[in-house]
């Protein structure tokens, strides 16, 4: 009996490659005549998160060199890291086909940023796949700008600074210039390679989205409207790691405060996992959150030096970075630490609200806990996210939308006042009708997961594209 090997290769952050070892562990369990190699390429930028878990999953590791280092810029990283590790992911898929007599080569799937391994795939004859791990509204304004680029010769760079708004069929709302991602009006070449993404995610076999059709109904029946234009969607998600953990002596620290506060009373401040910010700013969300009066979680991290694209890492003296006084007069009602166990977290009952960073993972994870946010976006696509949490569905409250991190290092920075943060936490704790709306997608993201829901169906209809391909 032969089995059907799947070849996924995903980005190495941590909003991709979790994500890529839990969609592949949900295929082996839906169907055992599939089996999978994930083919991890290393950076060395933080711990690796993820070992082989599944009898029917291998991981191969692409070790991390100079060479790839070397590679780390701002503005060519993305396409100079994939077509580096092109011949040593030809080599790997080769050993796969000639090491067993019993497999044979289904298909690839690529994490959006690895599109070009579509070049690799073809040189098998095997169908591509995009795994898309953000939301399916940024996925249409990806199609809408790449193909207005390509069809009208439209530049979306021209917007830049410009306070207007754009029309975006994925979107219910017109979309504010402000919120659109940093990438999207680069005119230093981002925007191309960007777009050029979606350009190539329309010569793969589907598109497959780690979302769930009940939170992006809107978005999901446009891109699913004419198949002629583009290839299906999957609708999968929310895909998330909720197997527990081995829990270290901080994380157990961290469940004991958890378990003393009383229900929906603690506001939990994490920004996920390249989230920091200057002891100027520490100081301004400190200032903010004592002064809101409630029981608060912080995750508080150090940023990188200016100009280096690396994790995150813990501060050395909290007490140098925070307001004089503030840990002593808090230590009633806080507890601020260094990396959290976000799921375990968010799940515990006495948590009532999440300032976040609305990274694509940690917006599934709170709606999938029930737990309303507060948007404070830093980078990527996480502006548009909290224009689609804040306006679109109504479940989370404002701190700043268009608030940006400088990851280019030129010594500017936004900055939010006390008094922002301080009125979002307000807001995210008191109000009851998105309070009311969160725990509803609570509800719709966990029945989209079992037998007959949304995405479970969806998932259905994936393999069964999948396996037609291959008679």
């Amino acid at each position: 009996m032969f089995t059907s090997e799947l070849v996924f290769i995903p980005s190495p952050g941590a909003g991709h490659l979790p994500p890529t070892v839990e969609l592949a562990k949900l295929l082996l369990h839906r169907d055992p005549r599939l089996s999978a190699t994930i083919i991890v390429m290393n950076l060395s930028l933080g711990p690796k998160t993820h070992t082989e878990t599944h009898p029917r999953l291998r991981l191969v590791n692409i070790p991390c060199d100079e060479s790839t280092m070397s590679l780390i810029t701002p503005k060519t990283f993305l396409s100079a890291f994939v077509q580096h590790h092109k011949p040593h992911v030809r080599d790997i898929v080769k050993g796969i086909i000639t090491d067993s007599n019993s497999v044979r080569l289904a298909g690839f799937v690529l994490d959006m940023f690895c599109i070009d391994m579509i070049d690799v795939a073809n040189e098998f004859g095997a169908p591509s796949y995009t795994y898309f791990t953000s939301g399916a509204a940024m996925l249409g304004l990806m199609f809408h700008f790449q193909a207005r680029r390509d069809d009208e010769g439209y530049d979306a760079t021209e917007l830049r600074n410009s306070e207007s708004e754009v029309l975006v069929n994925t979107f219910v709302n017109p979309v504010p210039v402000k919120v659109l991602p940093e990438v999207v009006l680069d005119k230093e070449g981002g925007a191309k390679m960007f777009l050029d993404l979606a350009k190539r995610f329309r010569e793969t076999e589907g598109i497959v989205v780690n979302t769930f059709h009940e939170l992006e109904t809107h978005a999901l029946e446009h891109l699913t409207h004419d198949e002629s234009l583009l290839p299906p969607v999957f609708a999968v998600g929310p895909i998330l790691n909720l197997e527990k953990k081995t829990k270290t002596s901080e994380d157990e620290l961290i469940m004991r405060w958890l378990n003393e506060q009383p229900k929906s009373s603690v506001v939990f401040l994490c920004f996920g996992s390249m989230g920091g910010f200057s002891e100027e700013q520490v100081k301004e969300i400190a200032t903010g959150v004592e002064r809101s009066g409630q029981r608060f979680l912080w995750s508080l991290r150090q940023p990188p030096p200016k100009g280096k694209i690396e994790s995150p890492k813990e501060y050395e003296n909290l007490e140098a970075v925070l307001p004089d006084g503030f840990l002593e007069r808090t230590s009633s009602v806080g507890k601020v630490i260094g990396w959290a166990p976000q799921t375990e977290v968010l799940s515990h009952p006495s948590i009532g609200g999440f300032v976040s960073h609305c990274g694509w993972n940690s917006t599934l994870e709170s709606m999938w806990c029930g737990v309303p946010m507060a948007a404070w976006p830093l980078y990527a696509e996480q502006q548009l996210n909290a224009f689609q949490l804040v306006v679109e569905l109504g479940v989370a409250a404002e701190i700043r939308m268009d608030y940006r991190t400088n990851l280019r290092g030129d010594g500017s920075e936004m900055m939010v006042d006390a008094g922002e943060i301080e009125d979002g936490i307000r807001k995210l704790m008191s109000d009851g009708e998105m309070r009311k709306k969160v725990i509803e997608m609570k509800e719709k993201s966990r029945a989209a997961v079992v037998e007959g829901g949304s995405s479970h169906t969806s998932i259905g209809t994936f393999i069964h594209h999948l396996m037609n391909l291959l008679v």
